[in-house]
């Protein structure tokens, strides 16, 4: 296993990423925050290029390959987000790239990613493994392997969301973050134990896949079965090698809230904050309503950061979702 990534990783791909990856806005509300007692600084991911953060990471990965590697190619795998991002992270640095998608993966996921120039190469999420599909790929065409969250670079990369984030905005009481794989999360907890060491960090996955938790609770990677859930982002089945390790030290705790709550915040987001949010991109502030309303004093005045993950959501099913 490669080492860990530290803080200083995460400094070294935001200059890396600069000019290349957007510096996404953090919106506010008042209604908000007076529904909440708080401060809220919410970091726009979904604005972010491909509608997610899984651009930082790609495009910081790739960015670090040799000759060699590039030109050979890469592979991933990723039930949207992280496939979009790397089809594009590719395209940008003229690396041929295939991508392991499920064949139920969002229609303009699986548009974005074939648009961009990736060959797409598809698998049943219920029944076969994505990682040995990838793995075997990679293996048979000399390809080098991108994981979705599991790998150092991944990792910096995805910590500079919230690094502009702390640094746009000073030090924060709490943080929440999406948590699926943990590339996010792990990369966040770096940069706030640089910026923010005082800060509460926690992760918010759906009730239906809550591996991350499970994992803390027991000291050790827990997999669970493939989780049904509307966060698709999300629906892993367990942490990294990678990831595990620097949750474990850093994060205050996860928590879980249902696939209704992300429906609710979804709606949130569109009526107050004038966004589009895929269900996954709503994991963290429905976590912060969750915790608020479980104990309103606890965070009356907090300075409260939140991730949106990302807004890759057909409109079709972002309708169907927020009018029931």
């Amino acid at each position: 296993m490669n080492a860990l990534p530290t803080p200083d990783d995460v400094r070294a791909a935001a200059a890396i990423l600069r000019g290349h990856a957007h510096r996404t806005p953090v919106l506010t509300s008042r209604l908000t925050d007076a529904e909440l007692g708080a401060q809220v600084f919410v970091k726009a991911e979904n604005l972010q290029r491909t509608g997610s953060f899984k651009f930082r990471g790609a495009f910081h990965t790739l960015s670090r390959l040799s000759t060699a590697q590039r030109r050979a190619g890469v592979v991933a795998y990723s039930s949207g987000n992280h496939a979009q991002a790397v089809a594009l992270a590719a395209q940008l640095l003229e690396v041929p790239a295939t991508i392991v998608m499920p064949h139920d993966a969002p229609a303009s996921k699986l548009a974005a990613t074939r648009g961009y120039g990736a060959e797409v190469v598809g698998y049943d999420r219920y029944a076969e493994d994505r990682a040995a599909i990838a793995t075997a790929l990679s293996e048979e065409r000399g390809l080098t392997l991108v994981p979705p969250y599991d790998h150092p670079h991944v990792i910096a990369g995805q910590g500079t969301a919230v690094l502009e984030l702390l640094e746009d905005h000073g030090p924060l009481d709490a943080l929440f973050v999406c948590l699926g794989g943990g590339g996010l999360l792990s990369g966040s907890l770096l940069a706030t134990q640089a910026l923010s060491p005082d800060a509460q960090v926690y992760g918010v996955e759906p009730e239906a896949g809550d591996d991350g938790l499970q994992s803390l609770r027991a000291g050790h990677v827990v997999r669970i079965p493939q989780p049904r859930t509307l966060a698709d982002g999300a629906a892993t089945t367990h942490l990294g090698d990678h990831t595990f390790p620097v949750i474990a030290q850093l994060v205050t705790d996860i928590v879980t809230v249902p696939d209704t709550a992300l429906v609710e915040s979804m709606t949130l987001f569109a009526a107050r904050y004038k966004v589009l949010v895929e269900p996954t991109g709503a994991l963290a502030f429905a976590g912060v309503r969750a915790a608020v309303a479980a104990d309103p004093q606890r965070w009356a005045g907090a300075r409260i950061g939140v991730t949106i993950s990302g807004g890759n959501v057909d409109l079709d099913r972002f309708a169907a979702l927020v009018t029931g």
